[in-house]
């Protein structure tokens, strides 16, 4: 902490997070950091000590309002979301392909930049969607494309705590979706060559090498991942394996594929003299293989984070100068962040740093309990050391975003590392290799042979399902004294005195309290919502912890495996007290709640909210004039077409009118 720039990055950092959500104009930012500024500029003319270093922390906090407002890309003015009146409104559509995402079971999925919507100039990132034929190729990166279409904007979920993929798109300056069949598509011959488009004809090329070679598809996917960073051909079942083995970080490019670049290019530097010119040569050289290898795995966080990392290791490497690890940590998360902010919001951005710094800090204090003696010993200790460290810094945030830990990580970890060495040198052999179209047929079949026994091994460990601990709940309240709890138990362990157990206990209470007033707050409730439950109905009534499950036989028989239900069970420390088949009356609280379904049974009863499922064929304006409801929900089991006519009468009648399908769940 007594690192300059550690205060700076952290006033930085907590400048773009409170920007983030604070929603402050662009004018109060500009004028924020200029003010802050230039009182910091007048300091250092007068020589002001005294406030000198309050003044920089205040601009680098301004600094932060600043580089999220520049990078907020509904700023600009010709973004395309000003443009967007009417959510069914039409546009001629101008967009250029930027990265191809992992497909759906209906759609080829690319990221892509509008470029102008009905010949008006036009800019920001949308997720383009061309539904799958089977003559469909795979569209080039750069490639620009006309279409007509409606845009998509992102919604909010349609179930009470389930993940927020709107809110995950905006995060990367992603506001809507757009639709095309290939028929109604027109690709402009002329593609831009960018440094993206080289990029995906590299990878293309590898991919297409080893193919011709007859690389097995499931083994090569995984190589793909490894070497290349690009995870979209990767089946469910595979990374599901990886996931519950505890290893599904090896999938993503991270400081550990790096490094072995790094590694590997330092060896081929090696007859190279160290005089000054060798080692500025060797400096650039490397420097410019990392971050080529960088471009080629697609600029992800976590791939951004470990090339800026091992650049200032190479620094230090070939100008014999010692690198404070913590200190190339913090200058690097600085400097990504200045370009790229959305980063911070970004889960493998979070777990890869968090990963990091526990290594960095953990594992010598671990390494220090036991020193063995064989040098393979020492080496599998390691790698134990090394894998509790990574694990124990991302355990409370996996558990706050997945609700799920893998038990049996160490055992995966110990297993595959070794096998994942000697991988990933063969697999880089073979991918420089294929890029310049040479394929080694012992050296792609070995490569080929281990991803099988790495994948088997994985698949063995994932099998043992017990020792996946699913449905843990936790709030980020829960999360943030949990990691108060870890950081002042190593910090006592490093050296106890009276003071840091007194900070342990008080952190240890935190932890407490916090699950306790997030236990209360969740078990006092009384709900009722109406899920959005596709060609179904779902409805839910919760007293306290306690919730009663009403739908149809289909559902109920499998109401265990329900993801939706189940997300909302664990968000809110809940289980299910019992289910039946659906009913035509509840009570929650002083409200009155009919359901009407395909059987059109009418109640004497006035209901307060009426509920219509399985599209009952009635007259709702007569019915509306008998039973005088003050709401209507309809849910996802209805037709389409019975919603829309629902809709217009409840207009003309100025009755409200909740369609699951258009804002989600209903609930009171």
């Amino acid at each position: 902490m007594h690192f300059p720039l550690a205060k700076i990055a952290i006033a930085f950092i907590v400048g773009l997070f409170i920007a983030h959500f604070g929603n402050f104009s662009s004018l109060f930012s500009i004028v924020f950091f200029g003010v802050s500024f230039l009182i910091l500029v007048v300091s250092i003319i007068l020589k002001e000590k005294n406030y000198f270093a309050f003044l920089v922390l205040i601009a680098s906090f301004g600094l932060g309002l600043l580089i999220d407002c520049i990078h907020f890309e509904p700023n600009r003015n010709h973004h395309y979301l000003h443009s967007i009146t009417d959510e069914n409104e039409l546009f001629l559509i101008e967009i250029q392909i930027k990265e191809r995402l992992k497909s759906t079971l209906h759609n080829e999925r690319y990221t892509a930049e509008v470029i102008a919507l009905n010949n008006q100039k036009s800019c920001g990132k949308i997720i383009f969607n061309l539904r799958k034929d089977s003559l469909n190729k795979h569209l080039l990166i750069g490639s620009t494309l006309h279409t007509t279409s409606t845009f998509y904007k992102n919604k909010k979920p349609s179930n009470p705590n389930q993940f927020d993929y709107g809110n995950y798109l905006a995060n990367q300056n992603i506001y809507a979706q757009i639709y095309a069949d290939k028929d109604e598509i027109t690709i402009n011959p002329k593609v831009e060559k960018n440094w993206n488009y080289y990029a995906s004809i590299i990878r293309n090329k590898i991919i297409r090498n080893l193919e011709q070679h007859h690389f097995k598809k499931e083994e090569l996917s995984v190589v793909i991942a490894l070497i290349l960073g690009q995870q979209q051909d990767i089946s469910k079942e595979v990374l599901r394996d990886y996931q519950y083995a505890g290893a599904v970080h090896i999938l993503s490019v991270s400081g550990l594929h790096v490094g072995f670049i790094l590694l590997f290019i330092t060896t081929l530097l090696k007859p190279i003299p160290n005089n000054r010119k060798g080692t500025i040569l060797k400096l650039i050289i490397t420097l410019m293989g990392l971050w080529a290898f960088g471009v080629l795995a697609g600029l992800a966080p976590s791939v951004v984070r470990s090339v800026t990392m091992f650049s200032f290791v190479a620094v230090g490497l070939f100008l014999r100068r010692s690198v404070n690890i913590y200190h190339s940590l913090l200058v690097s998360m600085f400097l990504i962040l200045l370009f790229r902010p959305s980063f911070l919001f970004d889960v493998g951005f979070q777990l890869s740093y968090l990963a990091l710094f526990f290594i960095i800090w953990l594992q010598p204090i671990f390494k220090s309990i036991w020193t063995p003696k064989s040098k393979i010993t020492t080496y599998f200790w390691d790698i134990s050391t090394v894998s509790f460290a990574a694990q124990i810094g991302t355990l409370p945030l996996s558990i706050y975003y997945f609700h799920q830990f893998p038990g049996l990580f160490f055992i995966t970890n110990i297993v595959i590392l070794p096998l994942l060495s000697i991988i990933l040198a063969i697999a880089i052999l073979v991918v420089v290799l294929a890029s310049f179209d040479y394929v080694q047929l012992y050296l792609m079949k070995l490569l080929e042979w281990s991803i099988e026994l790495l994948n088997t091994i994985i698949a063995w460990v994932a099998s043992f399902e017990k020792f996946i601990f699913k449905d843990i709940p936790m709030s980020a309240l829960m999360m943030s004294s949990l990691y108060l709890v870890l950081i002042s138990f190593f910090i006592l362990i490093e050296k106890p005195n009276y003071r840091k157990i007194t900070a342990l206990l008080i952190s240890v209470l935190a932890f407490q309290g916090s699950w306790i007033f997030t236990h209360y707050q969740t078990q006092k409730a009384t709900e009722f919502i109406v899920f959005h439950q596709k060609k179904s109905s779902l409805i839910i009534e919760r007293n306290l912890g306690n919730v009663m499950v009403y739908s149809n036989d289909t559902i109920l028989k499998k109401v265990n495996e329900n993801w939706t239900l189940n997300s909302y069970l664990v968000a809110n420390f809940c289980k299910i007290e019992n289910s039946n088949r659906l009913k035509n009356f509840y009570y929650c609280k002083d409200k009155r709640i009919a359901v009407i379904d395909s059987s059109g049974i009418h109640l004497n009863k006035n209901p307060d909210v009426l509920i219509l499922i399985n599209s009952p064929k009635l007259n709702l304006e007569r019915l509306l004039q008998s039973y005088q409801p003050k709401e209507i929900v309809a849910d996802a089991s209805n037709y389409k077409s019975y919603k829309k006519l629902w809709k217009a009468t409840c207009e003309k009648e100025k009755i409200p009118f909740h369609d699951t399908s258009e804002k989600g769940f209903y609930k009171l």
